[in-house]
């Protein structure tokens, strides 16, 4: 039992579990899944090559089968599973898979569709021409050869190439907390590029650039964008976007996109089954078929176009949701001297170059033992011939051939070699012509030691080797560039996905915000349509109705001063009849926070237009604040600070001006101040803003809302409306143009503008109206009431007004007040569909109406 127990060591299971998967990550690393970046290869192509050659399969030769192969390469130097050896021999045979093929495989070796290759015992494969040039000069120890698996053969730890594979080929591979991806390349490139480093070792990345321009896909397509290329060649690591090559044909009177090249590595089948897929759940639409028409010829992918589609928006849409663009992420790991490296392009090149620096020297060295060991026998040769009587005496007349050797040695001061070669030679060597003959070879193979001594000393000479060999195996092999570089750094914009179609635009005072084709509306006859047709709330209804254009832009603001933007087409499609979407529910909104007002522009882009127009804040407290449109002109996922709101305060209004405008903001107690908006300063984009409104500071009065009017549209004029259903029009100047509300400054206390007293109850809303429009007007028991602007007739400025209506319950009040369209104008708005630069604001979407949307949905 003692002796049991001292067999025993006690080691910390923490510890052993470290160094075990240390060894076994080390192990993946360097003997399986990365490439080496001298020859590009990882150990199982490299032993695949090999045994290739070893077996004498080589380009001019008959196919061998590939079980025969691969029992070579398992039995020899690959102790693992037969089915890895052989799909990666498989896979160097496949022309969509690899863009320089280095097996030449016969019979069915799968597809671009996934289709798997039929078994080895039915397939034939042989070495390349190209696979050749890999392993070309093996036999002159160029390469350090080590033990195979089992220590009874020798196998290359590296393949001495004539080509930068790992540039041409790229790898792919995932180890143990690492993985590579290296994209190919051009052969014609990487030479080119290659010989400009060998003539110039201070070229930088930039440089080398001109020479290779991106990776080279073998099933062509395009490379969208150029930062990514350029950020892998820089650091090596990077995102290249690659495209199908998709045309639109016409095909009668409709028309289809013809898809003749997709992205590297993408299944064709599962492509074109991902598009019918999109198609069935409604996520693709304007697709009628999809049909796979490919040949021996090429591929042809065809996607039949409906009628009414839009060929280059369905076009945008593929390239978006399916696999006919994608993204190559580059991730150049390999291993240099046993250890991975991320490297970028000239790495690359370097260590390929100092690679067959080291082969070329190694050759030439045996070159060299070789010539200097030919010339020393014909050295020997030459003497004998010289003397061919007495040789032949010494040899006749010795008893044995090692006689004869020893004889030849002290006759004429000989080498064993020599002598040896002497007593060997052939009697036909006797004759003139070959005595010439060996004088010539002795003199080639002393020009050939000249030359080789001189490659071994000149570093330059040697260069010029390297260069004329790469030069020649690009003449050989090399080839045009496959895949097309989009120079071009804008990712798809949105738009390219939706035709620029008109729309209208209906937003319900609740909040419900829907688009419909104005192709819907125009069907319709005349006076059913808009609001009238909606199917809202009872206590709701449509507050707004324009005409805008899929490409349009609409920004929200809420009350705690944050800015959303949505697009139009981003905006749920609704029939006329459909209630829509709570905007609450279609931008990220905090749920104490609320829509309070919105705009809608044609556009962002236009510098003219972003720098000419203003957005003017108000809040309840009597701030204003004015900024520059082009501050709120890049779009934000999750908004942006609009303006900066102290704790007590919200914001209840924001207008869009061209900077002449005249402001007026009134408060609860029924007055209101005119100024000139340029006495507003431009601020920044989160400014707070300056005071526009005094107001009494004991908390019972606040700005219950802000207007801006030009001073010459006279047929505009100033509506307000007090709680208890009293309200007036007023102009903004009289009939001789005299303010009827006097200019003041900013931050005064104002004028009357309406007079406040038991009976009418404090102010609830002021607007701009006309005689087109109409109030709608919202109880706070639920009631509307919609009320023609044309029936109220325009009053003094400090009078009562008129009851709007009979508020029936005691308690009663008005809770908003909304300025609507007539019914004539919704109609002429729907009719003429005309999309302008004028910019429409919704404001008023009161607090308290009872129902809230945030809650729908």
């Amino acid at each position: 039992m003692t002796d049991q127990e001292d067999r025993i060591i006690k080691i910390n299971i923490e510890d052993e579990m470290k160094s075990a998967y240390i060894d076994y990550s080390m192990s993946v690393i360097v003997s399986r899944a990365l490439p080496d970046v001298r020859d590009g290869f990882k150990p199982v192509h490299r032993r695949i090559l090999f045994g290739m050659s070893e077996l004498g399969n080589t380009s001019n030769k008959p196919y061998k089968k590939s079980a025969r192969i691969v029992g070579e390469v398992l039995g020899k130097y690959h102790p693992h599973g037969d089915s890895s050896v052989y799909f990666a021999m498989v896979r160097m045979a496949q022309e969509w898979s690899m863009r320089y093929l280095l097996v030449d495989g016969q019979g069915n070796m799968g597809s671009v569709d996934g289709d798997s290759p039929a078994a080895m015992r039915y397939t034939e494969a042989r070495l390349s021409r190209l696979a050749e040039e890999m392993l070309k000069d093996i036999e002159k120890d160029t390469v350090d050869m080590q033990l195979n698996f089992d220590d009874t053969l020798k196998e290359p730890s590296v393949l001495p190439t004539r080509i930068p594979n790992l540039l041409i080929n790229g790898a792919s591979g995932i180890a143990v907390g690492m993985a590579t991806n290296m994209p190919p390349h051009n052969m014609t490139e990487v030479i080119n590029g290659t010989i400009a480093y060998i003539d110039n070792r201070d070229i930088d990345i930039e440089g080398l650039m001109q020479y290779v321009i991106a990776p080279d896909f073998p099933g062509g397509g395009f490379i969208y964008g150029y930062q990514g290329v350029k950020d892998a060649f820089e650091t090596g690591r990077g995102r290249v976007i690659m495209r199908g090559r998709a045309e639109i044909e016409m095909d009668g009177n409709h028309e289809k996109i013809v898809v003749s090249e997709i992205p590297y590595l993408v299944n064709k089948a599962e492509l074109i089954k991902h598009i019918a897929d999109l198609v069935g759940e409604k996520k693709l639409e304007g697709i009628s078929n999809v049909n796979d028409e490919s040949d021996r010829t090429g591929m042809r992918i065809v996607v039949d176009i409906k009628r009414d589609a839009n060929a280059n928006v369905v076009l945008n849409k593929l390239f978006k949701l399916t696999a006919l663009q994608s993204s190559f992420s580059v991730n150049n790991i390999a291993l240099v001297k046993g250890r991975p490296h991320t490297l970028n392009l000239k790495q690359m090149i370097t260590y390929f170059v100092e690679h067959r620096h080291e082969v070329v020297i190694r050759r030439t060295k045996f070159d060299l033992q070789k010539a200097e060991e030919r010339a020393h026998i014909l050295e020997g040769l030459i003497i004998a011939s010289d003397n061919i009587d007495e040789v032949i005496a010494i040899i006749r007349g010795s008893k044995s051939p090692q006689d004869a050797i020893d004889g030849l040695i002290s006759r004429f001061s000989l080498t064993e070699i020599q002598a040896r070669a002497i007593v060997e030679m052939r009697l036909r060597q006797l004759t003139g012509l070959e005595q010439d003959k060996l004088h010539a070879e002795y003199e080639e193979i002393k020009k050939l030691i000249d030359y080789l001594n001189e490659i071994l000393v000149n570093d330059e000479l040697c260069m010029k080797v390297i260069k004329d060999e790469l030069i020649e195996v690009r003449d050989k092999y090399g080839d045009t560039r496959r895949t097309e570089v989009v120079y071009s750094d804008v990712e798809m914009n949105p738009e390219d996905f939706y035709a620029d179609d008109e729309m209208i635009i209906t937003i319900s005072h609740m909040g419900y915000i829907k688009r419909t084709p104005l192709s819907e509306f125009k069907t319709q006859h005349r006076g059913g349509v808009g609001v009238k047709a909606s199917e809202t709330r009872d206590t709701d209804f449509v507050e707004y109705i324009y005409p805008a254009s899929m490409h349009n832009y609409m920004l929200f603001f809420t009350q705690k001063g944050r800015c959303f933007w949505l697009r139009v087409f981003d905006i749920p499609e609704g029939s006329k009849t459909a209630k829509g979407r709570a905007i609450q529910n279609l931008l990220n909104i905090e749920a104490d926070d609320k829509v309070n007002a919105f705009i809608k522009v044609k556009g962002l882009n236009d510098p003219d237009f972003v720098n000419s127009h203003y957005l003017v804040f108000c809040t309840k407290q009597g701030v204003i604040k004015k900024t520059r449109l082009l501050a709120y002109s890049r779009p934000r996922q999750n908004g942006v600070n609009a303006i900066t709101i102290r704790e007590d305060d919200k914001v209840i209004e924001v207008l869009l001006t061209d900077g002449n405008s005249e402001i007026l903001m009134a408060n609860r107690k029924g007055r209101a101040i005119r100024f000139h908006e340029t006495d507003v300063r431009e601020m920044g984009r989160t400014a707070t803003g300056v005071r526009g409104m005094r107001i009494e500071e004991d908390g019972s009065d606040e700005v219950i809302g802000m207007i801006a009017m030009s001073k010459d549209s006279p047929e505009e004029t100033i509506m307000v409306v007090s709680e208890l259903g009293f309200g007036k029009r007023t102009r903004l100047n009289d009939e001789d143009g005299e303010p009827v509300y006097r200019i003041t400054n900013r931050g005064g206390k104002g004028v009357k503008t309406m007079n406040i007293t038991d009976k009418t109850g404090q102010l609830v809303s002021i607007s701009n109206v006309n005689d087109e429009n109409d109030l709608m007007i919202i109880n706070k028991s639920g009631i509307t009431i919609r009320v023609k602007v044309a029936d109220l007739r325009i009053m003094g400025r400090a009078t009562q007004g008129v009851k709007l209506i009979n508020l029936g319950k005691r308690n009663d009040q008005i809770a908003s007040v909304c300025k609507v369209m007539s019914e004539k104008e919704e109609d002429e708005v729907i009719e003429d569909g005309e999309l302008s630069e004028n910019t429409d604001v919704v404001n008023n979407i009161d607090e308290s109406s009872e129902n809230n949307p945030q809650s729908e949905e």
